[in-house]
């Protein structure tokens, strides 16, 4: 022992004496900490390691898991957590170690990518260099191939033949090989491809059939996406290590550095901006004349700059050598894109002004060539509204993720299947280019890991998916070979357990990869998994041509106009009916009127401003305004503009509001190009709707123009039919999500929220007990949550032996002569053994 006593150990450890690090070093072997960066937007900003301890003060990260954390090597900081207790180590090694947990949250997909300088290096392995050393030449096997890249008579990346034994070829080239090669499933094939190529499949599965491409940074995504749904988690984080080490050693050995002579100008540049000065000045005479109105001008300016920019873009891209560092880093999708490029080798382009306009004076130089002072203040004065935005976005942001979790906070999983018949007709597939049906464009994030509401069957009747199945990649591509274009989905919007969700309706977990468990929080996964990549949307309102002074919200303020159930700006009507349409145009205002095809009384819509103009419609595949005598039907837009979800419910109905929220939630993160699945909205809408205005009580207890819970409305209303008596009508309300949090039946929740005082003084005046369904109450009281391990069918478990188990513990086997005969125990002599010579322990006297 190092020390008689904590005292002294204590002091030893003050003092940092050598032995200490060996017994910590012992100490925390296979004991896992937390790790967490602020600030922790989602629950991935928090992961279980196995320290190792190394010199020095900085912790070492693995690369993979930055992503997640948001986190890069500049001086980020993070804070370590030990859990102490056995259930606490369990459950940071089992749900939150970092190899489990390599699937977003939000999208279902590997967020533990090869990155940066991985893809680089990947790239660079796979890439095929035409005319290189050694091209042509071919190897009996792969270990040949490598001795003559080592000794230098191949190149990595020349085309060579090699001969492949216990490799599954490429499905695309399977057809071919058995033609070519005779070539059958187990048997050996050789391959064109390169020593690069080799290296770089020696690091996937080994079933894994050979990829044979060059590969920029989405199709190696592919693959690690394809891994994710074909193996079990623990092979796809060895996998992602390996691609990692193979990653920085190519991108080392590729000699991918950037200096300012790689970024080369065009020669042609001069040429082109002349000939589009000669416009300009031609556009600038039109003005001085009075023939262009100032807006006009402007206008015509940014298109002439505009298409001067792209052609400067067009000839810098062509007058890039392949191998040039700049143009592999772009082109393996590494790091940057052409646009940014531009502004490097091109020119800098048009740039706008704090309120988001074009300034038609263009940059002409770009940051090789360096700009002029007039240039460089044009430039900062927009990009300095922008860092203010930036400021102003993160604020915002983090207000509407607080207000998705406190309005989603109780929906937890709390049954396997709630039984219900009810689903969602959702597409699975669309036509291609060629016209054959291809997989739909929003496949992932739609129909994507959820469960089949009904049997799904083929044109001639035949079940080719039972009710309940899981919809894998796998199985989308099983329905769309089959033919199969809508399919009908379960859905938590028509789920039917009392309070939260079903598994079933829920499908599976994205996080995991299967269906979700009895417990899970999937309100607050939601809430996050929204409010997460909520900082990069875009937080201005442009201008759209053609709608003067009228601004179209787009980017966050429009997630939260959606989520509030306001009442748009610039709202257009909706049609209450079908029938035709009479269009009467007046000097400020439209007038429509729907003459219903079913013979009822007619609707007029006046004082519809002319700012607005007339809904495009596409009659015969042709797109075209509204005119006099049109076909509208129900729920069709009237004007151009944004619809107001109150209006929806009003004449469509609760499904249909609840479809349209997601619709146009879903449209604004597309539009920023981020993946968030359905179900994580639908979550969130489903919470939006869950109250009822009574309108007639029935013999139920509610009280006309009462709100009411959906689960408790539809319960209270099964109770008095089932005893023969009249059950209570109601209208369903749509309430944003502020009003919604505040109008929970739990008052700790609401109290905690927003306007404390007053919650608390209606909760005393009218009594109200709190059922502490939800997380937040919980908190409050400092109970456990009622989610994960603290939910009450895994606690109160008792583990009882099945009655096998228990008839073998405790019967008496029958005695056979046999099993005590002298072969098997020998004769002995007989003599007893004195039972003094055993230690039996303290306890046996």
């Amino acid at each position: 022992e190092l020390a008689q006593n904590i005292k002294s150990a204590k002091r030893m450890v003050e003092r940092q004496r050598p032995q200490v690090w060996d017994v910590l070093e012992e100490v925390i072997t296979e004991h896992p900490v937390l790790l967490n960066r602020a600030p922790t937007l989602h629950r991935l900003g928090i992961q279980a390691f196995e320290p190792q301890l190394v010199e020095g003060k900085a912790i070492q990260l693995h690369p993979l898991v930055c992503e997640a954390f948001n986190a890069d090597f500049d001086g980020d900081q993070m804070a370590v957590h030990l859990p102490l207790s056995a259930e606490a180590q369990a459950e940071a090694r089992i749900l939150m170690l970092s190899s489990n947990n390599i699937l977003s949250p939000a999208s279902g997909r590997p967020l533990a990518m090869p990155r940066l300088d991985m893809v680089t290096g990947l790239y660079h392995l796979t890439k095929l260099d035409e005319g290189g050393t050694g091209e042509g030449r071919s190897f009996s096997s792969p270990a040949e191939a490598l001795m003559a890249l080592d000794r230098g008579t191949i190149g990595l990346q020349a085309k060579i033949r090699v001969r492949l034994r216990n490799v599954v070829p490429p499905v695309s080239e399977q057809a071919q090989l058995r033609e070519t090669q005779g070539w059958e499933p187990g048997a050996p094939w050789i391959a064109d491809t390169t020593v690069g190529r080799v290296l770089f499949n020696d690091l996937l599965p080994e079933d894994y059939p050979y990829v044979n491409d060059v590969l920029p940074k989405k199709r190696q995504a592919a693959i690690v996406n394809d891994l994710a749904e074909r193996y079990p988690m623990v092979a796809v984080a060895q996998t992602l290590d390996k691609l990692k080490d193979a990653g920085f050693h190519w991108a080392t050995r590729s000699g991918v550095t950037l200096s300012s002579s790689d970024v080369v100008v065009p020669a042609a540049k001069q040429e082109i901006l002349d000939q589009y000065e000669t416009r300009a000045d031609q556009v600038e005479k039109r003005y001085q004349r009075g023939v262009l109105s100032h807006d006009e001008r402007n206008g015509e300016l940014v298109k002439i700059w505009s298409q001067a920019t792209d052609e400067v873009a067009k000839a810098m891209e062509a007058n890039f050598p392949e191998d040039n560092p700049v143009f592999t880093i772009v082109s393996s999708g590494a790091a940057g894109n052409m646009t940014q490029v531009r502004s490097l080798a091109g020119m800098r382009g048009l740039v706008s002004n704090p309120k988001g306009e074009y300034i038609p004076r263009p940059i002409k130089h770009n940051f090789r060539e360096g700009l002029s002072v007039l240039e460089y203040f044009i430039a900062t004065h927009g990009a300095r509204k922008g860092l203010a935005d930036t400021a102003l976005r993160t604020a915002d942001s983090g207000y509407l993720t607080r207000r998705l979790v406190d309005v989603s906070q109780d929906v937890i999983v709390r049954e396997r299947d709630c039984g219900t018949e009810r689903g969602i007709q959702m597409p699975v597939a669309e036509a291609g280019p060629d016209g054959r049906a291809i997989r739909h464009r929003y496949v992932q994030t739609s129909v994507y890991a959820r469960c089949t509401a009904e049997d799904v069957l083929d044109d001639s009747g035949s079940v080719i998916m039972s009710r309940g199945a899981d919809l894998g990649d796998p199985a989308i591509d099983r329905l769309v070979a089959a033919g199969v274009v809508r399919v009908k989905v379960r859905s938590v919007l028509t789920c039917e357990s009392a309070s939260g969700v079903c598994a079933v309706c829920y499908g599976r977990s994205m996080a995991t990869g299967k269906l979700v468990d009895v417990g899970e929080a999937v309100g607050i996964v939601a809430a996050q998994s929204i409010g997460e990549p909520g900082t990069q949307l875009t937080m201005r309102t442009f201008h759209q041509g053609g709608i003067a002074g009228e601004d179209i919200t787009t980017g966050l303020p429009r997630v939260t106009e959606l989520f509030e159930a306001r009442v748009p700006k610039g709202m257009a009507p909706i049609a209450d009916a079908d029938g035709r349409v009479r269009i009467e145009d007046g000097e400020k205002f439209w007038k429509i009127t729907i003459v219903p095809d079913d013979g009822s009384e007619e609707i007029v819509y006046e004082k519809l401003s002319k700012r607005q103009r007339l809904a495009v419609i596409t009659v015969d595949g042709t797109e075209r305004p509204l005119v006099d005598e049109d076909h509208v039907i129900v729920g069709q837009k009237l004007l151009e503009g944004v619809v107001d979800p109150h209006e929806v419910l009003r004449v469509m109905g609760p499904r249909e509001v609840q479809l349209h929220l997601v619709r146009e939630v879903q449209q604004v993160y597309r539009s920023q190009a981020v993946q968030i699945h359905d179900k994580h909205i639908e979550v969130i809408v489903r919470q939006m709707l869950r109250r009822v205005t009574i309108i007639d009580s029935g013999a139920t207890e509610f009280l006309p123009g009462a709100l009411a819970e959906r689960g408790e409305f539809e319960s209270e209303n099964r109770r008095v039919v089932s005893e023969g008596s009249e059950p209570a009508s109601g209208r369903p309300v749509l309430m944003g999500i502020t009003k919604a949090s505040l109008a929970t039946e739990s008052w700790l929740s609401a109290a905690s929220f927003q306007e404390t005082t007053k919650i608390l003084t209606d909760a005393a005046i009218q009594g109200k007990s709190d059922k502490l369904l939800g997380l937040k109450e919980n908190v409050i009281i400092g109970k456990l949550i009622p989610a994960g391990t603290g939910i009450n069918r895994y606690r109160n478990i008792e583990v009882q032996p099945t009655e096998e188990a228990r008839a073998a513990a405790y019967a008496i086997p029958s005695y056979d002569e046999g099993y005590y005969s002298p072969e098997v125990f020998g004769t002995g002599t007989g003599a007893a053994v004195p039972l003094d010579d055993y230690d039996f322990g303290r306890d046996y006297r």
